[in-house]
């Protein structure tokens, strides 16, 4: 619980300096540049390691567009990069976050398209947990005018990569099926949606049991993540599913492969089964690995299945395809404007309030996505309620009790 009056956490203290300067274009640096707020990464591990502190504001370069954020998105990927529990991470300190929305306030040179006061959101190599961000063109798209920013910050990453995983790699037509994993999340929501744009698309969607009462309607038959799926969906289809998304990874990945029929789609793209802890465990790791059925390429060729795997920031940020995401973005953003598909927000926090934000993703405990809404002003005790430090740095634990039984976040209803 939160202390109250002079017994101050360290959190609550630093929510009130930043505030106080919350106007980042008036601060100034001490080299004379302007300074702005951003979440930083001290290092791997636990929760202790986020704070929110200030640092130099940066300038767009050639190409590049210079936004003032107004939001963010939260990913359970944030969650794993926070851990080091990704391969070749940056060398800490560093500000997490891949995506945002917000205005154009300047543009470098050689860059088209895009003017100042522009209302757009973008794709960001890290950095995006901050006031402000510089991103090549090639990231940032226009937002249509009807579109809120809690809204872009929840659009692009979910709806891009479910679209590319339905589309792009396992050819979604009529009449076909679809196992998705966490169908409650800011991707389930999204397949969920997509898939209601093609006819008779079946949707098997898979989702901790406090979820069903909110997600019912966008998915065909929903389980129980706690129960065995396999026998539920063989009794509805005995003859299995053509796509299954899987974020899970480990034993989910032998049962998956299972129910495909023949000339079905398994896709990965995720291993959240990894994550178990505050901070990275390798058995979880190992488990999770020694889990997973190893796979025959004769058995795949025999019995007509696809694996495949899919990262959206590693096909935009190393692979160069950022101009097959724009053209899925154009038609994502048509889909929008039509009003067949809308981003489903779970809850707004603010950049203080990151700690929190990562715990309900860490407890499985949104419905859509988490957004960091740059503007919003911090709960001044909800810093105290999961990441208490004592004089030594180190969290303390907390002790034992009901954790549902605490209120941790501002919903959006």
């Amino acid at each position: 619980m939160a202390k109250e009056g002079a017994d101050m956490t360290e959190e609550t203290e630093c929510m009130i300096d930043t505030n106080s300067a919350k106007d980042a274009g008036n601060v100034q640096a001490p080299g004379g540049g302007k300074e702005m707020r951003a979440v930083m990464l001290a290092g791997f591990g636990g929760l202790n390691k986020l704070r929110v502190t200030k640092k130099a504001m940066p300038e767009p370069q050639d190409g590049e567009v210079k936004i003032r954020v107004k939001a963010c998105g939260l990913n359970f990927l944030d969650l794993m990069v926070r851990q080091g529990n990704i391969d070749n991470p940056p060398k800490p300190p560093l500000v997490p976050g891949f995506e945002c929305c917000g205005i154009v306030e300047s543009v470098g040179e050689k860059t088209k398209g895009f003017e100042i006061g522009d209302r757009v959101m973008a794709f960001v190599n890290y950095n995006a947990w901050a006031e402000v961000v510089c991103t090549p063109v090639d990231f940032v798209y226009k937002m249509p005018d009807e579109m809120t920013f809690p809204e872009a910050a929840a659009f692009s990453l979910n709806f891009v990569a479910a679209y590319m995983m339905l589309f792009e790699v396992a050819n979604l037509r009529e009449g076909m099926s679809v196992l998705v994993h966490s169908a409650g999340g800011g991707v389930g929501q999204a397949v969920a949606q997509l898939c209601a744009t093609v006819p008779k698309v079946t949707v098997f969607g898979i989702a901790s049991c406090f979820k069903h009462s909110a997600i019912k309607d966008s998915v065909t038959h929903l389980f129980d993540r706690n129960i065995d799926f396999m026998q539920e969906v063989k009794k509805i289809s005995p003859d299995g599913v053509d796509i299954v998304l899987d974020c899970l990874s480990g034993e989910n990945t032998g049962k998956c492969l299972s129910l495909l029929k023949p000339l079905g789609t398994y896709i990965l793209y995720g291993a959240s089964n990894t994550v178990t802890g505050e901070t990275k465990s390798f058995f979880s790791f190992a488990k999770s690995w020694w889990q997973v059925e190893k796979v025959n390429p004769i058995k795949l060729y025999e019995e007509n299945k696809v694996i495949a795997g899919f990262s959206l920031l590693n096909l935009l940020f190393k692979q160069g395809r950022c101009s097959l995401v724009k053209k899925v973005m154009d038609k994502l953003l048509c889909l929008y404007t039509q009003k067949k598909i809308r981003p489903v927000v779970d809850s707004l926090w603010a950049l203080e309030e990151v700690k929190e934000a990562m715990q309900r993703i860490h407890d499985r405990g949104n419905i859509g996505k988490l957004i960091l809404d740059v503007e919003k002003s911090p709960t001044p005790l909800m810093a105290s309620d999961s990441t208490e430090t004592s004089e030594a740095g180190e969290e303390e634990e907390e002790p034992e009790g009901d954790n549902d039984s605490k209120e941790r976040m501002p919903f959006i209803h």
